[in-house]
């Protein structure tokens, strides 16, 4: 289990969901930075991506006109 936890990197408005989907991105993200600047992982993007969370270095934005469209 990776530490933080999903309690601890979500605020008020953010939903689970938004929390997975949003360091999937960034893992994505921080995979691509690495392959394309030719380096090594020093460690897993996922768990990476978990950090920058859990330090505010990045938030996620739900989009409210998706919200609308889910409810119907």
């Amino acid at each position: 289990m990776l530490r933080p936890s999903i309690q601890e990197i979500t605020t008020q408005n953010e939903t689970p969901y938004t929390v997975v989907i949003g360091v999937a991105k960034r893992a994505r993200e921080v995979a691509e930075e690495v392959y394309t600047a030719n380096q090594i992982l020093e460690q897993k993007p996922v768990k990476t991506a978990v950090e920058e969370f859990a330090k505010r270095k990045y938030r996620m934005i739900e989009d409210p006109t998706l919200k609308a469209l889910c409810k119907e």
